[in-house]
């Protein structure tokens, strides 16, 4: 009898010694579950915050670029303002956000892909906008030299031209001959004294000039007194000289033909006041300039 309950007793304890070790053996399991799904955990942890850094120096980059962008077109500019919030928004979210999954992180990278392409899309643009500006700023410099170099050869041409037309001007002057001032009595003889001076007879002769304009010519003359008084008829007695009006003490209007033209001016002093002794000087005009100069002596 003691015999069976000593078996019976060792068949029990060898029993609860193999559940004992069962169930250790299915603790250790457990433990060493929990611990390998904890390690997995923390590298999932890790993979996801190093995505998300990632993300975040990705935009920090992307909206330094963007900062960097610049250009005069308003259309452009616009459009970068909008991209720029955009960034600004996400990084900001990117920032804030405790708690991300896989997804989450998937859904920022997809975002960061598309802003980083319109990034690329604004470069392409602005690049292209500004290297047309730079041919055109050549184009605009080129053009400048060229309309510079058409001035100066314009300028040069107007100054050639005036003095051409300088040149044909005085060409075309009319020029006086055989200057000869005389005064004369009432017997148109010449005479030395004021006192017997009737007239003032200027004699000259008109020259040959081919350029010279052919036609009707008025031939003005301006005498003046020795004390430097100018003899006139009238006041309304005047001619263009230059930009001025100035008065004439004589003219004589003839007909040039381009040849040596011989004419003589009159002055009627017979009811005028009586000549001063002295030296008088004659000047002769004609087409607005001075043919010529003469003078002479009474006593």
């Amino acid at each position: 009898m003691s015999s069976e309950l000593d078996n019976q007793q060792k068949g029990k304890n060898k029993r609860n010694n193999i559940i004992v070790i069962a169930l250790s053996v299915v603790l250790i399991a457990v433990v060493v579950m929990f611990l390998l799904q904890r390690r997995d955990h923390t590298i999932i942890l890790n993979e996801i915050k190093a995505e998300k850094d990632s993300i975040h120096f990705e935009l920090l980059q992307i909206a330094t670029s963007y900062d960097s962008l610049t250009t005069e077109n308003d259309t452009i500019n616009e459009a970068l303002y909008v991209a720029q919030a955009k960034v600004k928004d996400l990084l900001i979210e990117v920032e804030q956000t405790k708690k991300v999954s896989y997804s989450k992180i998937s859904g920022y990278q997809q975002q960061v892909t598309t802003l980083r392409g319109i990034m690329r899309d604004f470069v392409v643009q602005i690049d292209s906008l500004n290297a047309r500006n730079e041919q055109l700023m050549v184009e605009n410099r080129e053009v400048k030299e060229q309309y510079k170099e058409v001035e100066q050869k314009n300028e040069q041409l107007n100054k050639e031209k005036q003095n051409l037309q300088q040149n044909l001007k005085r060409a075309a002057m009319l020029e006086a001959r055989q200057l000869l001032a005389e005064p004369v009595n009432n017997k148109s003889k010449t005479t030395k004294f004021a006192k017997r001076t009737e007239k003032i007879r200027t004699y000259l002769v008109l020259g040959q000039n081919a350029t010279a304009k052919r036609g009707p010519k008025k031939i003005y003359a301006r005498i003046m007194r020795p004390d430097q008084l100018l003899m006139v008829k009238s006041e309304n007695d005047v001619f263009q000289f230059e930009d001025l009006k100035i008065q004439y003490s004589a003219m004589r209007e003839v007909v040039y033909e381009g040849k040596d033209l011989p004419l003589t001016v009159w002055w009627d002093n017979s009811n005028e006041p009586q000549l001063m002794p002295g030296t008088y000087t004659i000047n002769l005009f004609a087409d607005g300039n001075e043919i010529g100069e003469t003078t002479f002596t009474i006593k």
